[in-house]
């Protein structure tokens, strides 16, 4: 189990700005939560080292590079082997249309969350790439009607 980093207010700070624009640059990222710039510095660097910044990535909107319809997949495995569960995983993941892959409680083992050009591609998806799957017993569609809401984490009072 991970030991859980101390975190005080201006830590929270520097990680909503970071969720907010990662691109921020340290001197902006400073000014936003009065410290110095080379304190804020050293704060990123051991909020990294700690492994609560566990990497920068880009967000990328796949309304701009034509995939508009989102849809989460919720799905059930049929037996429950290891085996099976990482054969399922690992070829959910490889899809292109994949956009993330949870491990779920509940009726449903997984949901996934797919980005597609329209609806006959989303059906093409669970025809050809879910439901053929052994493992898979059940799969139900739920369409994203609007963007998605980002997520963040943010101090618990």
């Amino acid at each position: 189990m991970k030991r859980q980093a101390h975190l005080d207010s201006v830590d929270w700070a520097i990680l909503a700005h970071l969720q907010d624009n990662a691109s921020i640059t340290n001197k902006d990222l400073a000014e936003a939560v009065g410290l110095a710039t080379s304190s804020c510095h050293e704060r990123v660097k051991r909020l990294r080292a700690a492994g609560v910044i566990g990497r920068v990535t880009a967000v990328v909107d796949p309304e701009a590079v034509g995939r508009p319809l989102q849809a989460f997949i919720a799905v059930q495995l049929r037996p429950h082997r290891r085996d099976l569960v990482e054969a399922f995983t690992a070829a959910v993941q490889a899809l292109p249309e994949t956009l993330a892959l949870y491990n779920v409680s509940g009726p449903e083992d997984f949901f996934v969350h797919v980005a597609v050009t329209d609806s006959e591609h989303l059906h093409r998806l669970i025809i050809d790439h879910l439901a053929t799957r052994p493992e898979v017993g059940h799969a139900q569609t739920h369409l994203i009607y609007g963007r998605p809401i980002g997520a963040s984490v943010r101090p618990c009072p």
